[in-house]
């Protein structure tokens, strides 16, 4: 019989907690919480540890909360009044085996890493989970556009930036509640698929020119991408929900100026979605963690 795989999960948000319950179900794992004391034992079904009572030693897997770790280590504890702080020294006091999971990195995180035998997981840098991801995003997306405008979806004129994996699915659900779509990308491949799709693609040097039919924006693109000089030529009555991460693709200084009310939407999934996001990341850990020698 193949031996279970020992995992400790340290802090996280509401996608965890059907995360937790999802890898428990699979008679593959063992796990150990940290940072869920206020939610009850008998929910979660899983025993709750603390890191001095934690055996490093033994584990294969550690998964850490989607933001990681912050630059002095501690990790999001939604559910503890108790903060969690992890050291250096404690990663790596890992086993070479053990496969670190995280959404996303920093440099303290990359640095403690580096410095210890484990590998370093960055589940939101993946093609499987971006997609899979994209999609309670972009229904995250319809929902603010449905509660911070007075028109309906239905015949907006929808001008979305970016047209990677977050991008098309956001199109494509607007686009099936009606909406007049609007692509913003400089990649020749995507123009062309915009076009094949029916929609109107323009590169960002062309979007100037179109950008004040715009009343919904929907970005994605990691960059300032919407700056001074768009803002002013959008109408004021538009909205802008950023999907990209920190610091997005928006001038919000500005938009407040202009009186165009700018979103920054981060987390959609956790938000709108918990538990299909929670057993999303559930799926894909324990997938990378069975196929793991």
């Amino acid at each position: 019989m193949q031996k279970k795989k020992n995992i400790a999960i340290i802090g996280g948000d509401a996608r965890y907690l059907p995360l937790i319950h999802a890898l428990n179900k699979m008679s593959d794992f063992r796990i150990q919480i940290l940072g869920f004391e206020q939610v009850e034992q008998s929910y979660t079904g899983v025993m709750q540890s603390t890191i001095d009572n934690l055996e490093t030693s033994e584990l294969d897997a550690v998964i850490l909360p989607i933001t990681g770790i912050d630059n002095q280590g501690y990790v999001e504890t939604m559910f503890s009044n108790q903060p969690i702080q992890l050291t250096k020294k404690w990663f790596q006091s890992l086993p070479k085996r053990c496969l670190v999971f995280t959404g996303i990195s920093n440099d303290t995180l990359n640095e403690f890493v580096s410095s210890s035998n484990v590998s370093l997981v960055k589940l939101m840098e993946r093609n499987d989970v971006a997609i899979y991801n994209s999609i309670p995003t972009a229904e995250g997306a319809i929902m603010l556009a449905i509660q911070h405008t007075d028109i309906t979806i239905h015949h907006a004129h929808v001008f979305v930036f970016g047209y990677g994996r977050v991008g098309e699915t956001t199109a494509h659900s607007f686009a099936g509640l009606g909406a007049n779509i609007s692509v913003v990308s400089d990649s020749e491949s995507d123009l062309a698929r915009i076009y094949e799709r029916g929609w109107k693609g323009y590169s960002l040097d062309q979007i100037e020119h179109a950008i004040d039919k715009c009343q919904i924006l929907i970005n994605t693109i990691p960059a300032r991408v919407v700056d001074k000089s768009l803002l002013e030529k959008m109408n004021s009555q538009a909205i802008i929900i950023d999907l990209a991460s920190k610091p997005g693709g928006i001038n919000f200084d500005f938009a407040e100026k202009r009186g165009i009310q700018a979103i920054h939407a981060l987390g959609l999934p956790g938000m709108v979605a918990p538990k299909t996001a929670g057993e999303i990341l559930a799926d894909r850990i324990a997938t990378i963690l069975l196929n793991a020698q």
